[in-house]
């Protein structure tokens, strides 16, 4: 495992994260605390050193599952977790990006975790309400106070994310070093304006779900491979199995068998090829499940190989990138000296 850093920070992360929702029994399903164990001991063996979870996972257990494996050693672990979902469902400020749920979330993870700091705090979601100061210079107070010592930003828009940043910049308060986005094979939409602004702005990428719910893994694709018992869930699947995924699947298992190694490192492989400022989180219920996918460190994909992928899974980028990237708007803009300018880096 290799180190990058975060963003625009000093802050070094291994280059696969590991995800922890799937810690915890308090969903109805996940690993117990022995296997969660193992799990991270194995990741941590491997060189991995960034974890992820959120206050909601498990409705907090999973936050008390890592507390005694992190605090073996709570100097070494990056320890990333999150606040806006809600804590209770009858409280109306215990949800979202305000200020007092931000205050009674951090403390409550602070005691669960038996921790005094956070690595890195997600915003988990935009709440649409709350307003962009408010939430930036809440975030700059736990920055400040040493409760937290660097901020992200998950699931939210574009517009968002680079309105908070600016703000942050032009008010010294601190910024976000992280965006955590859903980006795979099968969803690319995020192409379109949050990779591109999460690179304008030097931050971290760390993609949520590569393995495309387990569709991009061969198990709905190989020949013999075990399909869901469970009738409901299983509708649930076949739901999401359109002939697209399914197409797109079928290509990660070709290069997986070219290569010799398996559909989940690919599609794991790809992401890690989208470049050194994407860190993508993986999850794990069974010792088995990241064993394969830290596999996917040391897989090297072909430029024939990223192509084909990149073609089998393309989406339109839409307006207004299709538009001012065609060569008749060009040589309005340009004029003759069109082909002649070298463009800088990170300016679309």
């Amino acid at each position: 495992m290799r180190y990058r850093h975060l963003g625009r920070s000093g802050l070094r992360v291994s280059q696969l994260c590991l995800g922890t929702m799937s810690f915890g029994d308090m969903w109805g399903f996940g690993a117990d605390a022995q296997t969660s164990a193992q799990i991270i001991d194995t990741f941590g063996k491997a060189g991995g050193n960034f974890l992820d979870t959120a206050n909601k996972y498990h409705e907090g257990h999973t936050e008390e599952i890592l507390a005694p494996i992190i605090n073996a050693d709570r100097d070494y672990w990056v320890v990333a977790t999150k606040y806006t979902l809600n804590t209770r469902a009858d409280d109306p400020n215990a949800c979202g990006n305000s200020r007092k749920n931000l205050r009674q979330a951090v403390e409550a993870s602070l005691r669960r975790l038996q921790t005094d700091h956070i690595d890195l705090l997600w915003v988990h979601a935009w709440d649409f309400g709350t307003p962009v100061e408010e939430v930036m210079r809440s975030l700059d107070d736990l920055v400040r106070a040493g409760k937290v010592l660097y901020v992200g930003i998950s699931d939210a828009p574009a517009w968002v994310a680079s309105h908070a940043n600016t703000l942050a910049q032009l008010r010294g308060w601190t910024p976000f070093i992280g965006l955590q986005i859903e980006w795979s094979l099968l969803q690319r939409t995020v192409e379109r304006d949050l990779v591109p602004m999460a690179r304008a702005f030097d931050i971290g990428i760390t993609p949520w779900g590569p393995l495309g719910a387990g569709i991009l893994t061969g198990k709905y694709t190989r020949e013999g491979d075990e399909r869901l018992g469970d009738s409901k869930r299983q509708a649930m699947v076949n739901q999401r199995l359109t002939p697209a995924k399914i197409k797109i699947a079928k290509a990660v298992d070709a290069v997986a068998d070219e290569i010799g190694c398996t559909s989940a490192q690919v599609a794991v492989a790809w992401l890690a090829h989208q470049g050194i400022d994407t860190f993508p989180i993986f999850g794990a219920r069974k010792l088995s499940q990241i064993e394969d996918v830290l596999g996917a460190v040391d897989i090297e994909l072909s430029a024939a190989q990223l192509a084909s992928l990149d073609e089998v899974s393309k989406i339109e980028l839409g307006f207004p990138h299709e538009f001012l990237g065609s060569p008749q708007v060009s040589n309005i803009i340009y004029g003759d000296n069109g082909q002649k300018i070298d463009h800088p880096p990170k300016r679309g």
